[in-house]
C-alpha cells in the first residue's frame, strides 16, 4: 500500500515549513508529499502567514527532494486556464525528474473565489469546465511532439498549439476525486490513473469503488488499471495522552478523530487503514494538518508505514 502526506497549507504554513515537512517525509520513507490548492483559510484558525500557491510550492520542492512522489489533492479547474496550467504542471514534472501527480477537480469553496475574484459558475457549467480541462491538459501532453493540438469546446477553444513543453513522464498520473455516481464516475473512468475519496466512511468508500469499478467496465476500461485512494485525517501517539494533545493541537476531538479519521495509538492507526485496503484502497493520505510537528511524521513512518 502506498503512503502520502497530505497537507493544507491555507490553514496557516509558509513555503519553508511546507518543504520541511516534504523533506522528512522523503527521509523516512513515504511515497508521496501532496498539498491542497486553496487560497482562503477554513474554520477559526488565522491562517497567518496566508496562502502559498500550489505549483509554485511544489516547483520549488521539487528542487529539494530527489525521490518522493509530489501533487496536488486537488487543484481546481476554475481557478486557471488549462493550457498554462498544463505548461506549469508539465515544468514541475521536468524539475523533478518525473515525479509529479496532477490532481483535478471542480472547484468547491465559493468563499475563496469570491475573496480573491475569480469566478464561481454553478455547479453544471464547472462541471463543464472541468471536463474541458481534462480533455485540454491530457490532450496537449499526448500529442506527438512536432505536432499541434487544437480544441473546440464551449468554455476553451485552441487552434494549432505546439503542445510544449512534454512533461517527463508519459503520461502524467491524473487523479479524480469525489463522490458523485454518474458525472464524477466517468471523468475518473476517462481519464484517471487514481480515484480518490477523502474522510468518508468505510461502507461509503466501498460503494463509491465500485461504482467507479462498474463505470471502468461499461466503456470497456479495465478496473485494475486505476489506483484507489483514501484520504483521512491522521492524529497518531503513542499512547492516548499524545493523540489527546495532538487531536488538541488541531483544534479536534480525539474520540470523534478516532471514529472519523486514522487516528489512536500506531496499532489502532494500522487497523483503521487496512480496513480500507481490504476495501480496495491501494494508497492513503494522512493529512498532516500541524506541519510544525515533524515528530508525528516520524513516528507515522516508524510505527504504522511498515505494517502498511
Amino acid at each position: 500500500m502506498q503512503t502520502c502526506v497530505f497537507t493544507e497549507p491555507q490553514q496557516g504554513a509558509t513555503y519553508g515549513q511546507l518543504a520541511a515537512v516534504a523533506r522528512t517525509a522523503e527521509e523516512v520513507g513515504f511515497d508521496g508529499f501532496f498539498r491542497s490548492d486553496h487560497y482562503l483559510k477554513m474554520g477559526s484558525v488565522s491562517g497567518l502567514p496566508g496562502p502559498t500557491d500550489a505549483w509554485v510550492t511544489l516547483g520549488a520542492i521539487a528542487r529539494e527532494t530527489s525521490t518522493i512522489r509530489l501533487g496536488t489533492l486537488v487543484t481546481a479547474a476554475t481557478f486557471r486556464l488549462p493550457a498554462p496550467l498544463a505548461i506549469s504542471v508539465a515544468q514541475v514534472d521536468e524539475m523533478s525528474d518525473g515525479r509529479v501527480e496532477f490532481g483535478l477537480g471542480t472547484g468547491w469553496y465559493e468563499q475563496e473565489h469570491t475573496a480573491y475574484g475569480i469566478p464561481f459558475p454553478d455547479l453544471r457549467t464547472r462541471f463543464e469546465i472541468f471536463t474541458e480541462q481534462l480533455e485540454v491538459i491530457t490532450g496537449l501532453w499526448s500529442t506527438p511532439e512536432g505536432a499541434t493540438f487544437s480544441f473546440a469546446g464551449r468554455h476553451y477553444t485552441l487552434t494549432d498549439a505546439p503542445a510544449l513543453p512534454k512533461p517527463v513522464q508519459r503520461p502524467v498520473p491524473v487523479i479524480v476525486g469525489g463522490g458523485g455516481k454518474r458525472k464524477t464516475a466517468m471523468l475518473t473512468a476517462r481519464f484517471a490513473t487514481e480515484y480518490n475519496r477523502a474522510f468518508v466512511p468505510l461502507d461509503t468508500f466501498s460503494r463509491n469503488v465500485a461504482n467507479v469499478r462498474s463505470t471502468c467496465e461499461s466503456i470497456g476500461r479495465d478496473p485494475a488499471s486505476l489506483r484507489y485512494s483514501i484520504a483521512l485525517v491522521a492524529c497518531c501517539g503513542r499512547d492516548d495522552g499524545e493523540v489527546n494533545r495532538r487531536a488538541a493541537a488541531i483544534g479536534r476531538d480525539a474520540g470523534e478523530l478516532r471514529e472519523n479519521g486514522a487516528a489512536g495509538t500506531p496499532e489502532q492507526v494500522v487497523e483503521k487503514v487496512l480496513r480500507y485496503r481490504d476495501a480496495g484502497a491501494d494508497r492513503i493520505y494522512f493529512q498532516i494538518l500541524d506541519v510544525d510537528d515533524l515528530d508525528h511524521v516520524r513516528l507515522l513512518a516508524a510505527e504504522v508505514l511498515p505494517h502498511l
